[in-house]
């Protein structure tokens, strides 16, 4: 039994290329973010991987990263997922502004915290520990399971849902979680033991 559970963050959208605050705000992927999406399923279709469930957010960049990648994977109609629980972090007041613009109205050191911090939140939106507590209980009552039951299983989500993830994964704490950053349309495919720890992480970079 495989045990494995990939993440992918959706490709870059609009929004990314624009330098803009997302959030739940739904754009679209740009050309660039659909290519990246390809080059995800090629890169897991080498990888030898086949999955039996696909997991993603109720917004749209995350749902066409997935579809690009299981068209490219041959694998377009796999049951399918789609839960709020793991929508990207809502950025409340900061949804749709600049990050430069940001910076300039509330300086550079403010906003960091805001981007990167465990558990301080931007003016109505969430922190990440917030983000988490969505995001936890959807992984260990819907995900796992699948997982630990054999059935190989997909998560095309976003980059604040998936580093709450990560976290529970690999048991970082706050100040760990802090500097991780995870890319646009590059897999982490995660094989688990039985007691559901992670037996072995690989990267499939571009």
């Amino acid at each position: 039994m495989t045990r494995t559970l990939v993440l992918v963050r959706h490709g870059q959208s609009e929004w990314n290329l624009k330098n803009l605050f997302t959030g739940w705000k739904d754009p679209d992927l740009t050309e660039k973010g659909v290519e990246e999406a390809r080059v995800a399923g090629y890169r897991l279709k080498e990888y030898g991987l086949h999955f039996g469930t696909a997991f993603t957010s109720e917004l749209f960049r995350a749902q066409r990263t997935l579809s690009i990648l299981l068209e490219e994977l041959g694998q377009p109609h796999i049951p399918t997922i789609r839960d709020a629980a793991l929508n990207e972090r809502d950025y409340g007041d900061l949804s749709g502004l600049n990050k430069d613009d940001a910076r300039a109205k509330w300086g550079e050191e403010q906003v960091l915290i805001w981007r990167r911090s465990y558990d301080t939140a931007p003016p109505g939106g969430e922190s990440l520990r917030d983000t988490g507590a969505r995001v936890w209980p959807f992984y260990i009552h819907r995900i796992l399971p699948k997982v630990l039951s054999g059935d190989n299983v997909v998560v095309a989500a976003h980059g604040n849902s998936l580093r709450s993830l990560v976290m529970a994964l690999e048991g970082m704490s706050p100040a760990d979680i802090v500097a991780e950053e995870i890319s646009t349309g590059i897999p982490i495919v995660y094989r688990l033991n039985a007691d559901s720890t992670v037996a072995e992480k690989t990267v499939l970079s571009h």
